[in-house]
C-alpha cells in the first residue's frame, strides 16, 4: 500500500479507536468517523467493509507488535553469544518490558479483555479471545525453547505458563491504569520479571 494509503489507514483507525472508547462500540458509525476525518464514506470503504474489521485491525496490530518482540530468530541469535544468568534476565525483561509497553498503548485492547467498551457482541468476544490465545501461543514458544535449553524447570508446562503471564500481565495493565498509575515504571517491570522468573527459572 502506498504511504499515502497507510496514512489514511492509520488515521482512520486511531479515530475509529478513539471513538469506541469515548462513545462505545454500538454507537460509533463508519458516518461519525468520517466527519470526524472530513472524508468520505468511500474512503473508508477501500480499506474496511465494516466497523468491526477496523477493530480486528487494532487487535491483529497487537499481535503483530508482540510478534516482533518475541521474535524467535532473536531468541536463537541470543543464546548463540552463550549468555550467563544475569543475560538471560536482563534479555527477558526487556521482552516483557516491550510487550507490557504494547498493551499500554492500546487500552482498547484492555478494554475489551475486561468488556468494557458497550457494544460488543459475542463474535467481537470471540475474536478478542481469540487474539489472546494468538498472544499466548506466541510467549508459550519462547518458554518451550528456552526450557529446552534448561534454563526453565522441566516439569512447567510451555501453554499453561504463557497462558499466566498473559493473564497476570492483562491484569495489571488494567490495574494500574485504573489506579492512573504508571506500569512500565522500571521497579514495577523488575517485579513482574522477578516474580514470573524465579518460578521457572531452574537455577533459582
Amino acid at each position: 500500500m502506498p504511504p499515502k494509503g497507510e496514512r489514511r489507514k492509520h488515521q482512520i483507525v486511531n479515530t475509529a479507536k478513539d471513538m469506541f472508547i469515548e462513545k462505545g462500540f454500538q454507537s460509533t458509525h463508519i458516518g461519525q468517523v468520517c466527519e470526524k476525518l472530513n472524508i468520505a464514506r468511500g474512503t473508508v470503504y477501500q480499506y474496511f467493509s465494516n466497523k468491526k474489521e477496523i477493530l480486528y485491525a487494532i487487535l491483529y496490530s497487537v499481535i503483530e507488535r508482540i510478534e516482533d518482540i518475541f521474535d524467535f530468530d532473536d531468541l536463537q541469535e541470543f543464546f548463540k553469544t552463550n549468555p550467563d544468568g544475569e543475560q538471560v534476565l536482563v534479555f527477558i525483561s526487556k521482552r516483557i518490558s516491550g510487550c507490557i509497553s504494547v498493551l499500554v498503548n492500546e487500552p482498547i485492547v484492555i478494554k475489551l479483555v475486561y468488556k468494557e467498551i458497550v457494544g460488543i457482541d459475542s463474535e467481537v468476544i470471540d475474536k478478542v479471545n481469540e487474539s489472546l490465545l494468538k498472544i499466548a501461543k506466541i510467549i508459550g514458544r519462547e518458554v518451550k525453547e528456552i526450557k529446552t535449553r534448561g534454563i526453565y524447570k522441566q516439569n512447567i508446562d510451555p501453554e499453561i505458563t504463557s497462558s499466566m503471564i498473559v493473564g497476570g500481565v492483562m491484569m495489571l495493565v488494567y490495574e494500574y491504569e485504573k489506579k492512573n498509575l504508571n506500569i512500565l515504571d522500571k521497579t514495577v517491570v523488575e517485579s513482574i520479571t522477578d516474580n514470573y522468573l524465579r518460578g521457572i527459572m531452574a537455577n533459582f
